[in-house]
């Protein structure tokens, strides 16, 4: 019963509010803020993954912080790059259902690559 519950977090908060709050909103700011040089998107971009892997560090640990750090950099320089979400939207959240079921059949352990 929790199951749908789960996926409708995951995949409209996680993958579409998220996407939506560091990438539209933070860029949109930050950009206004420190201009549209490559320089200013780079900063973004790094300033973006600090926030978003931070933001991960309370449910998951350092584990999700470094997880969301490699993602916030590859999301966030392909937002910086071509200014399109949808696809990004698509990709985390399809992240993190596969995550969820990982954990929801027990494989997780299976799949980490470290111990």
């Amino acid at each position: 019963a929790a199951l749908p519950g789960m996926l409708y977090a995951v995949i409209i908060g996680a993958g579409f509010g998220e996407e939506t709050l560091y990438r539209v909103y933070m860029f949109e700011r930050l950009g206004k803020l420190l201009g549209r040089s490559r320089a200013a998107k780079i900063g973004i971009v790094l300033i973006t993954t600090t926030l978003f892997a931070a933001a991960h560090y309370p449910d998951q640990g350092i584990p999700g912080v470094e997880q969301a750090v490699f993602t916030g950099l590859v999301f966030g320089g392909i937002f910086a790059v071509t200014g399109e979400l949808f696809m990004l939207m698509v990709a985390h959240a399809t992240f993190d259902v596969v995550a969820l079921a990982l954990i929801y059949w027990n494989l997780e352990a299976k799949v980490i690559l470290w111990p």
